[in-house]
């Protein structure tokens, strides 16, 4: 196996125990790609036919609102990214995926989680942890964005992404993801430095 899917790896082995063989049909299942920064991974009008599994780089998903760019997730390094509902539903997806870094992903359809499914028993763990972090990301933000200071929701912010999303992500990301502006970000972070 080779190291851009050894990291696949651990993350599905942290999960849900495999054979070496499931392990070779799971790895089988996954197409390497590349992409550059700005590149989109799945556009908005489209339906979702793939989840990402980012071996190396830096992604977004966003939605447009009256011309405005709502960033709701941030994945990096060793982080799975979709367009979750499209993907589940394979329906038209009302957002963006977005490389903000080069991105070397390691990709799956949505014929081939399917077959995995039926193939391998525990693959289907695989599936539902991937769905409750994403339900309990989503609903901890949308709590977050309505009931908490713009101060509190960037030291939370601070508290609990990975150090690579703090560091390489444009503030302008992060205060769309926080639902502040930018100007209020700005301030915010000169007051706690």
């Amino acid at each position: 196996m080779t190291k851009k899917y050894i990291s696949l790896q651990k993350q599905i082995t942290a999960i849900a125990s495999f054979s070496e063989n499931e392990i070779e049909t799971i790895a089988s299942c996954f197409e390497y790609e590349k992409f550059t920064a700005k590149d989109f991974l799945s556009s908005m009008g489209k339906i979702s036919s793939k989840i990402f599994f980012i071996v190396e780089g830096l992604a977004r998903v966003y939605y447009l609102k009256d011309g405005k760019e709502i960033t709701t997730y941030l994945s990096c390094d060793e982080g799975f990214i979709a367009s979750y509902s499209s993907f589940i539903n394979q329906s038209v997806s009302f957002e963006n995926i977005q490389c903000i870094e080069d991105c070397e992903v390691l990709s799956i359809t949505f014929e081939k989680m399917q077959f995995l499914y039926n193939e391998i028993p525990n693959w289907e763990r695989v599936g539902r942890i991937l769905a409750e972090q994403n339900y309990l990301c989503m609903a901890d933000r949308v709590l977050k964005l309505q009931m908490i200071p713009a101060k509190e929701k960037y030291q939370t912010f601070l508290a609990s992404a990975p150090a690579k999303i703090i560091q390489r992500t444009p503030l302008i990301y992060i205060a769309s993801f926080l639902g502040i502006t930018p100007e209020s970000l700005s301030r915010i972070r000169q007051h706690i430095s």
